[in-house]
């Protein structure tokens, strides 16, 4: 690694951010000395002391500036705070790139020759950021957070960019470095009005940990009740991100999991078509059809039951009902099941601008549920949104879909608790993802037909979902998990499990042709991390490794 850095014709310097302020100094001789250890030497390491009153931080400071020339300090004459310090430290930057470090922290010695690395094989971009893990009061490495790529709608949930952040300084001067305000989030802040200014392509991940985030009782590694007023400042900053991108933020609120964004419908909400295939199957459809209509308060929906062929009298009579009372539409569609063929005859029965596939055994528990869908298919550049579904049990059934685990997909977080954060919150989380179950959809008319709508050739019954959600990021948009929209699901009880011989040749056929067809992206979701595990959806460390190793070519 060193031997490749040495023999760059044209080395990128990388600076080294650090606001000081009354650090305990070991603390602060130790993150000094990581940045020295680096095996990139084309660094520059930029301090702003503001205004320590420990008489032992001057003169260790000017002890590590008359160490190494590399190494500059400006001794601010009146503190500040970090935002004020932080810009101070901006100002002695001359590097194209400046990396964040906090005055307790620490970075591995191989951190910035993969951040040179990854400066080079993306030309394009603008913003990096790695993985992280923390240091421990004893001096021991845990809890590392493996991410998946850049994630703008899980940025407002969470700083999940955070360590190690590396940005163009241009850039950083162009949105006017650290507000002040901001102090506690101010790397939040300047994330989201950084990202502002650029493309999606333009933000690239490092899956690396590149970043020992130390815990301690005063630092928020250990959780926003060392700081308070961090929250106050993340809200903030998360407002007016909204604000600039005109989406229209009811309110903002904050649990120890994180943060909830939560958007207002337009004044005139569009209508929803919510479709449901069956087949008798009485004991689930109705709960399904009877809280839907009881408990839902979205103030436009229509319902479309596309009877299967039914012949159970209760069902029928039950149906007509229902049909009579002009409560659902019944589409009589008596054709060998094919879950996708179903579904896209009935889009076409369809009068709404938004479509809901929903399954016969969901069961509607929060009033809101199709609200919290909604807000989140109108967000520009969305397509699939998908709900929190629990078994009956409250455990999980879905969060997310993963690509490539177990071979093709599976939920995220399947069979935890139901009320658990999940990995670093991601359970809890409003977040991008590269798709979501059919069993709860929602997506714009207009969309769904633009890519289709379901693949009712190869797909009739499985991954007809995660190959519709694929197609539509084809065409750019991006599948929304929104966990606030949250219901019951009484798994395939209404067709059995596919156990016959006929039915398992089935399945294998499809998921030989998704491999075929999307063989190439299931390894690699983009939610998802490849230090990450693909033999289960439980976000755990991948034996052997999937990621490489250093090559220098």
């Amino acid at each position: 690694m060193a031997a490749w850095a040495e023999a760059l014709p044209q080395p990128v310097p990388i600076a080294v951010l650090m606001p000081v302020f009354n650090p305990k100094p070991e603390w602060l001789q130790a993150a000094i000395d990581s940045v020295r250890a680096q095996l990139y030497p084309h660094w520059q390491l930029c301090i702003a002391d503001d205004r320590s009153t420990d008489p032992r931080i001057q003169p260790l400071l000017e002890a590590a500036m008359a160490a190494d020339p590399r190494i500059q300090v400006v001794f601010r004459e009146r503190n500040g705070h970090i935002c004020a310090s932080s810009n101070s430290a901006l100002e002695l930057v001359q590097a194209p790139w400046v990396a964040l470090l906090d005055h307790d922290d620490l970075l591995p010695d191989e951190a910035l020759i993969w951040v040179a690395k990854a400066i080079a094989e993306h030309p394009q971009a603008r913003l990096f950021y790695s993985d992280e893990d923390k240091l421990s009061p004893a001096g021991e490495l845990f809890d590392p957070y493996f991410k998946g790529d850049w994630n703008p709608v899980l940025m407002e949930g969470q700083n999940m960019s955070s360590h190690l952040g590396v940005y163009a300084t241009d850039l950083v001067r162009r949105v006017g470095g650290f507000r002040e305000g901001f102090e506690g989030s101010q790397d939040h802040d300047l994330v989201l009005r950084c990202s502002e200014q650029l493309r999606r392509e333009q933000i690239v991940h490092i899956p690396r940990v590149l970043y020992h985030w130390r815990v301690h009782p005063q630092s928020t590694a250990g959780g926003a009740k060392a700081k308070p007023y961090t929250v106050q400042a993340a809200e903030r900053a998360i407002s007016e991100h909204l604000q600039r991108r005109a989406l229209p933020l009811r309110q903002i609120s904050w649990t120890p999991v994180g943060f909830r964004a939560e958007l207002a419908l337009p004044e005139l909400p569009p209508r929803v078509s919510v479709i449901i295939p069956t087949r008798n199957g009485l004991q689930v459809l109705r709960p399904c059809l009877i809280s839907l209509l009881e408990r839902t308060r979205y103030p436009d929906f229509e319902v479309l039951v596309v009877d299967n062929g039914s012949d159970d009298p209760a069902t029928l009579q039950f149906l007509a009902g229902l049909e009579q009372q002009g409560q659902i539409r019944v589409l009589p569609d008596p054709s060998p099941f094919n879950y996708s063929a179903l579904n896209n005859r009935a889009v076409n029965h369809a009068s709404g601008e938004l479509i809901c596939l929903l399954n016969n055994d969901i069961e509607v528990v929060d009033p809101g549920w199709l609200e919290e869908l909604v807000v989140q298919a109108l967000r520009t550049g969305v397509g699939a949104v998908g709900a929190r579904l629990l078994y009956p049990n409250r455990t999980l059934q879905h969060g997310g879909v993963l690509l490539g685990v177990g071979g093709v997909a599976n939920h995220a977080h399947l069979g935890w608790p139901g009320d658990h954060p999940g990995y670093f919150s991601r359970a809890q989380l409003t977040q991008e993802m590269a798709a979501v179950t059919g069993a709860c959809l929602l997506v714009r008319r207009s969309h769904y037909e633009a890519v289709g709508g379901l693949n009712e050739e190869q797909l009739k019954v499985a991954f007809n979902d995660v190959d519709f959600c694929l197609k539509l990021r084809e065409q750019g948009l991006q599948n929304v998990y929104a966990p606030a929209a949250r219901l019951i699901h009484h798994e395939s009880v209404s067709r059995g499990q596919d156990l016959s011989a006929e039915k398992a040749a089935r399945f294998a056929a499809e998921v030989d042709w998704m491999q075929q067809r999307w063989g190439d992206q299931l390894p690699h979701d983009p939610a998802y991390n490849p230090n990450l595990s693909l033999d289960n959806p439980h976000f755990r460390l991948a034996w052997p490794p999937r990621v490489e190793r250093w090559a220098s070519s």
